[in-house]
């Protein structure tokens, strides 16, 4: 498969630039629905972490760590013996991270504020890497899993979870291209590099992973629904936390984005049930060896 092309220097820059700026915003709402975000990606972690093949006492890096609940995973996982280096790209909610890593008694947890696509770490200085929702959001993902690959010592592993095609993410369809329509904003390729979708075409991360000098690539698709009271519940998780649709919506009058976010609620409401509300999704989880 032909890896996607990147965009330029510049372009990157700037779409790094808005997405710092955008977590940084939306920190303290995604740290706020741990509790949710967890019940819903428990069982994929959980395999996550088993395919990068984290054992006691390892070093793992985890790259684009977000609020740090799969980082506590990790270093409960590691032990005392091992550590763990927790980066991601914004500063507010990577002290979220830090944070919620003392709370827990786990000083085998570090953070750094860092680039994941410029990585500047001693090659060969990790036993395992991992990457939570968070490649996808990469402008250039083969740069990023290049350094990787050189951060990871020989025979050290790797997992990322990314979301899959856009037909089995039918919520982010409905988000992306309903705050599109009320932005007045043209409809995007899912696929373009930088979106919640763009590595969920068949095949594409394995080429990815490859073009990165990884070896033993297998990528499995996992479904994670994500269950919630109603669908209300579902909309304010994504208005606290979601920051790609938060840029896209950002810049509309209250009265304009009220509007978006109604005609979000009537979509969604589709996958209310007798039990409440199960918003379907599907995770590609792409596992390698350096």
């Amino acid at each position: 498969m032909t890896v996607l092309s990147p965009p330029t220097i510049t372009e990157q820059q700037a779409f790094k630039s808005a997405m710092r700026t955008q977590w940084d915003h939306a920190a303290t709402g995604w740290n706020q629905h741990t509790a949710a975000i967890r019940a819903w990606l428990r069982q994929p972690t959980d395999a996550m972490l088993d395919m990068a093949g984290i054992a006691p006492g390892d070093a793992v890096l985890d790259v684009a760590a977000g609020a740090g609940d799969q980082t506590l995973d990790i270093a409960r996982r590691v032990g005392p013996a091992g550590r763990v280096l927790a980066i991601d790209l914004s500063p507010a909610i990577l002290s979220l991270a830090q944070r919620n890593a003392e709370q827990a008694g786990l000083a085998n947890v570090q953070t750094r504020v860092a680039d994941g696509e410029d990585l500047a770490l001693r090659p060969a200085s990790f036993d395992a890497v991992v990457c939570r929702l968070g490649l996808m959001f990469f402008p250039n993902p083969l740069q990023g899993l290049q350094g990787m690959h050189r951060a990871l010592r020989a025979g050290g592993g790797i997992c990322a979870m990314v979301f899959s095609r856009p037909e089995r993410n039918p919520c982010i369809g409905i988000l992306v291209s309903t705050a599109l329509k009320h932005a007045g904003l043209p409809a995007r390729d899912p696929f373009t590099p930088g979106g919640l979708l763009s590595l969920g075409k068949p095949g594409l991360a394995d080429a990815l992973f490859g073009a990165a000098g990884f070896q033993d690539i297998a990528t499995t698709a996992l479904d994670a629904p994500f269950h919630l009271p109603s669908v209300r519940h579902y909309l304010d998780f994504i208005r606290a936390s979601a920051s790609p649709i938060q840029h896209i919506l950002g810049r509309l009058p209250p009265q304009a984005a009220d509007a978006a976010w109604a005609d979000m609620e009537e979509h969604l409401n589709v996958f209310t049930t007798p039990d409440g509300w199960v918003g379907p999704n599907e995770l590609l989880l792409t596992a390698a060896r350096r």
